[in-house]
């Protein structure tokens, strides 16, 4: 059985609260030994060297769109997937807004199949809440969860309807699957292409309020604690729905969020030349937003994840009008460089950090990532937190290259993902093609 050493690192794991100079050994796929630097001896190992850099459970993104089936000229699984781990990430969870949508077995068999032929990490469908995304019959959730999905949400598809998202918590809470929303009361949003603002009214663009995304919040919040089921905000992005979130969490009731590296990093006040790329939903945010999101990450009790919400567009999505373009970013190759400024800014501690990437969004979908635990999946991040470089649209891995940090120069950058005991990508060789 092959067994490789990582040594010389500074091992970070949440879970088991270690922060220190550790080795780790792998035996196979599974995490055989966590142990204090020089401790460890394994004479046929193959060694890793991690001097200078931090080792960490692999990364877990709770928010993805891979596109496929259906819209492979933007990303397909394994494009996606390949950017992934790229970006430190180890396994992520596919929205469910594909062609055919996935509402049925069906559809979360073939991803299940892909995945495992040509993915590069870990995939977990999420299914549908409604048949087709359109709010008026309950998809077959029993069968989603029997094929493998680990939550059900319309994403960008709100449900509108008070009463079919009730039935819906009701169900999911049968099978124990938290529903995940985008909060937006589309009432109050519709025809609105960014944030209610001063910048709206001086470029001329309809915007929209945070009550749209706070008044669903409200909502599905009293939802959730009239039938007792798991509730996940997704993207959560305005000052008022941090309150409302905080204080359904103090009260017990069952109710988890996201934050995504753009809103924690851009404002409204970025989209002044038009540029499509910066158009996202929930919209970028004011100031005021984004320092009332630091303030909950610094608090630590508030948001249980960090999410990219990575949405591919090709360029005929993004090159166009911009009342016309479609929402969105890429985000899973920037995200771990974002994050870390946010270290180097006093908001987030390292180890917090790491938190909100790995245990926090395995403990929200109950998934058994997110820690070296010894015996765990050998799921692994390799990072170095001071790796200056710029993004170079012609390197994206990513098959869309529908970014706003282009050329933008970054701080931080994954070295290695491993994956069931397989290294999967290495930043010094590029992607080395082997599969999870």
């Amino acid at each position: 059985m092959k067994k490789t050493l990582i040594k010389n690192g500074r091992l970070i794991d949440p879970s088991q609260g270690i922060d220190g100079a550790f080795d780790l050994l792998i035996s196979g796929d599974k995490i055989a030994q966590v142990a204090p630097q020089g401790r460890t001896s394994a004479a046929d190992a193959e060694i890793i060297d991690a001097k200078g850099m931090v080792v960490s459970p692999g990364f877990i993104d709770m928010h993805t769109h891979l596109r496929e089936p259906g819209f492979e000229y933007k990303e397909t699984i394994a494009s996606g997937t390949a950017a992934a781990v790229s970006g430190g990430f180890t396994s992520v969870c596919c929205m469910a807004n594909t062609d055919p949508v996935n509402d049925n077995a069906s559809v979360t068999d073939y991803i299940n199949r892909k995945a495992h032929d040509s993915g590069f990490c870990r995939v977990y469908p999420i299914g549908a809440v409604t048949k087709g995304l359109k709010g008026e019959e309950l998809a077959s959730i029993a069968e989603l969860k029997t094929s493998g999905c680990v939550a059900i949400s319309d994403d960008g598809n709100t449900l509108q309807d008070g009463n079919m998202m009730r039935l819906a918590l009701s169900y999911a809470k049968g099978f124990d699957l938290p529903v995940i929303t985008h909060s937006m009361d589309k009432s109050l949003s519709e025809n609105g292409h960014m944030n209610e603002s001063f910048m709206s009214t001086k470029l001329g663009i309809k915007g929209i309020p945070n009550a749209a995304e706070d008044i669903m919040i409200a909502r599905d919040i009293m939802l959730a604690e009239l039938t007792g089921a798991h509730v996940h905000v997704a993207h959560l992005s305005t000052r008022q729905g941090i309150r409302l979130v905080k204080e359904a969490k103090q009260r017990g009731i069952k109710v988890t969020c996201e934050v995504t590296p753009h809103h924690f990093t851009l404002t409204d006040a970025s989209l002044s030349d038009y540029n499509t790329n910066f158009k996202m939903s929930p919209p970028l945010r004011s100031a005021d937003d984004v320092r009332a999101i630091k303030e909950a990450l610094s608090e630590k009790n508030i948001f249980d994840a960090i999410a990219t919400d990575h949405a591919p567009h090709g360029i005929i999505d993004k090159e166009i009008e911009f009342d016309k373009a479609a929402s969105g970013i890429i985000g899973l190759e920037t995200a771990l460089p974002l994050a870390l400024a946010l270290v180097r800014d006093g908001v987030l501690g390292l180890d917090e950090m790491i938190r909100l990437f790995t245990m926090g969004p395995a403990g929200v979908l109950g998934l058994s990532g997110g820690t070296l635990k010894e015996g765990a999946a050998a799921d692994i991040t390799i990072f170095d937190p001071d790796h200056a470089w710029v993004l170079d649209r012609r390197r994206i891995v990513s098959k869309s290259k529908n970014s706003p940090f282009i050329d933008m120069p970054l701080k931080g950058r994954a070295i290695k993902t491993i994956v069931s005991g397989k290294l999967v990508f290495d930043a010094m060789r590029g992607q080395t093609g082997v599969h999870s």
